[in-house]
């Protein structure tokens, strides 16, 4: 007769998560076609590998299980075929049982000491994903027939495996899911938060008005929320308030470029009624008879070339358009990008321009800045600029050996018309968020 334990060898103790395993295998076992489930084993290795947060084991413990179905010769696991009689108490109808002994096993499972291995092997049989079947004295042994068919094994029984095929399957599904919604998230907080910051950064390019210091402020907070650790439900909550925060801040550019837009249609079509007026024939009249010659001054009218002429410059006024206006860059921003300029500021802050201009004017000194360079610079950049270009070379460093020759080369630059403040402030931002969010990883 087969004989099938149920309880642990020696001091081991029977726990009732043990009984809960033993009695789902078996009721598993006891359905009619149980014998037709078939599951490749390293199938099914794989999706315990994917599920084994939920199903409670880690990857060691999966290293001995891997180990433990190397022993097995088949790739397709299947419960033996179920006997007319049924089974007895103690007794089943068969199991898929390994009977390694713990030094080939150790070496399977990549030279583990035996006291890890045989922690590992309580974890598997704790998650119910083996079933200690233990010898009388506790060694494991096959016992075979006159046939040579196996009668007897003691070792560990696969048969959960086989029992649990769809729930692990299912598990390791809806793990899969859920790492594919992390991974869109994650996707749709990185593409966010790059437009919020090319938003702010051509908003500051082009002058658009707004509070741009505080909408930079709110987009750092936010971004100092995004971690690795993060959930699912953290995650879905950062993305909403960024996506708010884009939102607001794409509706600002779209009402300042409509606003633009209003402005040129009124301006073409004044442009127009003035084109019209100066050549109706009811108002000039030179041309109301036979639209005679306007080149030729009309006597008669004494000072009429020379109103004519002041129409006509009066028109050309209109047309040309107004002088862009001056870029500026929060005074809050800056010195958010280029804090080390601070301590140089009169009593050791920074509360206006003149006091940044007034830090900066020390530090170029500092940085050995020739007085000629600064002054091009002023020329050309203006105080303003001036002032948070120097702030800028000073926060970054050493990775600039000469910060006039440095200077120079913006100066000209910028007086080519291809320099620009605003990615330099965003570049030393986006580098300010990134070391502080390195300096938070490195402390836990």
């Amino acid at each position: 007769m087969q004989t099938r334990p149920t309880t642990p060898f020696g001091r081991r103790p029977l726990s009732l998560a043990m009984v809960a395993s033993q009695t789902a295998t078996e009721n598993f076992a006891a359905k009619p076609g149980a014998s037709e489930t078939v599951v490749h084993k390293w199938r099914l290795f794989r999706a315990l590998t994917e599920a084994k947060e939920p199903l409670g084991v880690t990857d060691r413990a999966l290293s001995v299980l891997h180990a433990l179905l190397s022993f097995q010769q088949e790739t397709a696991l299947a419960l033996p075929g179920n006997s007319s009689k049924p089974a007895e108490a103690g007794s089943a109808s068969g199991g898929i049982v390994v009977f390694p002994s713990n030094k080939e096993l150790s070496i399977r499972a990549h030279g583990m000491a035996p006291a890890t291995l045989r922690r590992h092997l309580a974890c598997l049989v704790d998650a119910g994903l083996i079933i200690r079947r233990d010898s009388p004295n506790g060694k494991r042994f096959a016992r075979k027939g006159q046939g040579g068919a196996i009668e007897d094994a003691f070792g560990f029984d696969l048969a959960p495996l086989v029992a649990r095929s769809s729930e692990i399957e299912n598990l390791a599904e809806e793990v899969r899911a859920e790492n594919r919604a992390i991974a869109l998230l994650r996707e749709k907080i990185t593409l966010t938060r790059r437009d919020i910051a090319k938003m702010i950064e051509t908003a500051l390019e082009e002058g658009v008005s707004g509070d741009w210091d505080e909408a930079h402020q709110r987009y750092a907070t936010l971004s100092g929320r995004y971690g690795r650790g993060l959930s699912r439900a953290d995650l879905e909550a950062l993305a909403g308030d960024l996506a708010m925060l884009a939102a607001q801040i794409h509706k600002t550019l779209e009402t300042h470029i409509k606003a633009q837009n209003m402005s040129g249609n009124e301006s073409q079509a004044e442009r127009h009624i003035q084109n019209q007026t100066t050549n109706s024939p009811d108002l000039d009249p030179c041309l109301q008879e036979g639209r005679g010659d306007p080149s030729q001054p009309n006597l008669d009218q004494g000072r009429g070339p020379i109103e004519r002429a002041s129409e006509i410059s009066s028109d050309l006024s209109r047309t040309v358009d107004p002088k862009p206006p001056l870029r500026a860059y929060p005074l809050g921003m800056v010195l958010d990008a280029c804090p080390d300029i601070v301590d140089y500021g009169p009593s050791g802050e920074i509360s206006s321009w003149r006091d940044l201009a007034a830090a900066a004017t020390t530090v170029r000194s500092a940085l050995g800045v020739s007085p000629d360079a600064w002054a091009q610079a002023l020329d050309v950049l203006g105080e303003h600029d001036a002032s948070i270009v120097i702030a800028a070379i000073l926060q970054r460093g050493d990775e600039i050996k000469s910060a006039g020759g440095y200077l120079r080369v913006l100066t000209e630059k910028a007086r080519a018309g291809e320099f620009s403040l605003g990615p330099v402030l965003m570049a030393l931002l986006r580098g300010k968020a990134a070391k502080a969010a390195r300096e938070r990883k490195r402390t836990g």
